[in-house]
């Protein structure tokens, strides 16, 4: 498995004191963003309010006033892009961790200035996801990562490993108390957000890393041997194989799978359980097993962060603002209230884990997870990767599917 999910070589306090060294440039550059007495901060409106209800302690501080506007979220980064192009993008918006790349590279975001006393109570993964190039751009406040939710009438104690998953869900299954042994999408497409977890114990692959442990597309691992090898394992339980992998469960039909009870397992995420709890289902969260003989599960992790943009006239304040308040437990938990997200700050996640002992089992599902990877090639490896998967789960020649599927992407981001 190629993902350190210890610090790279140079470590989380190089990477903020390199963050120091090149950070707060560009104040002057693309014109100004908006007037200098007025913070702009873009958010989906989701949190629209609460960042507007936390920030007023900051403006009121600072004799300036903070005007949070919300955006869709999916649509942030487009016409944040094109925003800056045209000199009049906000100072501070929410983004997702796996825009850094692609914003980097388009200038689009200016290194952030995190002190070292407030990046020790940030989950050190998070700052890596957030860091490019070895430096940070991003303050990352709260994560989301798939698991295993289990009926736990059926099955009181969470499997070691994915065999015994499957043994369990089999005999279940066999004695006709429920219909299907494990609900996880695939789909006709595939699904490679999910796979991944099964894919990285298997021994699998997308990107390398290089030394200072940002993802490095020219080692596409797609078509290599340790990937091919990991799909054949996977492929074991496709349609050809045991029969627990199938392409007719999607994102359609994988939850009520499991909230009618004809699943005894399911692959889940943050966004399920609202709908579990009306369910009436018992169930129980832990992550996701490996493979007997493999390494860890390593679902994928997607952070949300503050970023700050290149060329802002508020620059100094927008700093301020995402360092020293954006991690702040009071602040994290008020965006919590209003967008319940697993927190990455020490303290915050430990307030709601006391009252929410979900919050606690995603965040201890998620502990071998991955940050997805931030370069703007991964937007590529999605559709080839997935029908490449899919193939292999209805029981076509494994090599050859991932073999053009690697072809596939290589061309596409010019590998």
């Amino acid at each position: 498995m190629r993902f350190r999910s210890a610090p790279a070589a140079t470590g989380i306090a190089a990477i903020v004191l390199m963050a120091t060294a090149c950070g707060g440039g560009g104040g002057d550059e693309g014109g100004e963003t908006a007037a200098e007495d007025t913070l702009v901060i873009w958010s989906d409106p989701e949190r629209a309010d609460a960042i507007q209800g936390a920030a007023e302690e900051f403006a009121e501080a600072n004799g300036i006033t903070v005007d949070v506007q919300g955006l869709a979220f999916d649509d942030i980064q487009g016409d944040l892009l094109n925003a800056h192009q045209a000199g009049n993008a906000p100072d501070v918006f929410i983004g997702a961790h796996d825009w850094t790349g692609n914003l980097v590279r388009n200038g689009a975001v200016q290194p952030v200035e995190l002190p070292e006393d407030r990046a020790a109570g940030v989950e050190e993964t998070a700052l890596e996801a957030l860091s490019f190039d070895g430096r940070l751009f991003g303050v990352p406040y709260s994560q989301e990562n798939i698991f295993l939710m289990r009926n736990t009438e059926l099955v009181p104690d969470a499997p070691e490993t994915f065999e015994e998953l499957v043994e369990i869900g089999t005999e279940l299954k066999e004695e006709g108390e429920t219909s299907e042994v494990l609900a996880m999408a695939v789909g006709q497409e595939g699904e490679p957000f999910r796979m991944n977890a099964l894919f990285t114990s298997a021994g699998g692959y997308l990107f390398g890393q290089d030394d200072t442990g940002t993802w490095d597309p020219s080692d596409l691992g797609v078509g290599s041997d340790e990937s091919i090898a990991a799909m054949e394992k996977i492929a074991e339980y496709g349609e050809a194989g045991e029969g627990v992998l199938r392409r007719s469960i999607d994102t359609e039909n994988d939850a009520v799978l499991f909230y009618e009870e004809d699943a005894p397992f399911f692959i889940a995420g943050p966004w399920n359980i609202g709908d579990a709890n009306e369910s009436g289902v018992d169930y129980g969260i832990s992550p996701i097993p490996g493979f007997e003989e493999g390494g860890p599960a390593s679902p994928y992790i997607g952070y949300h962060a503050f970023f700050v943009t290149e060329g802002s006239s508020n620059s100094a304040l927008a700093q301020e603002f995402v360092t020293n308040y954006v991690t702040d437990p009071d602040f994290i938990l008020s965006l919590y209230e209003a967008d319940p997200r697993t927190p990455v700050q020490t303290e915050a996640l430990e307030s709601v884990s006391a009252d929410d002992p979900n919050i606690a089992a995603i965040a201890e599902a998620g502990a071998d997870g991955m940050p997805m990877p931030s370069i703007p090639e991964m937007g590529e490896t999605w559709e080839p990767l997935g029908q490449a998967q899919a193939q292999a789960l209805a029981g076509e020649d494994v090599r050859e599917a991932m073999e053009a599927a690697h072809n596939t992407i290589a061309e596409q981001i010019g590998g």
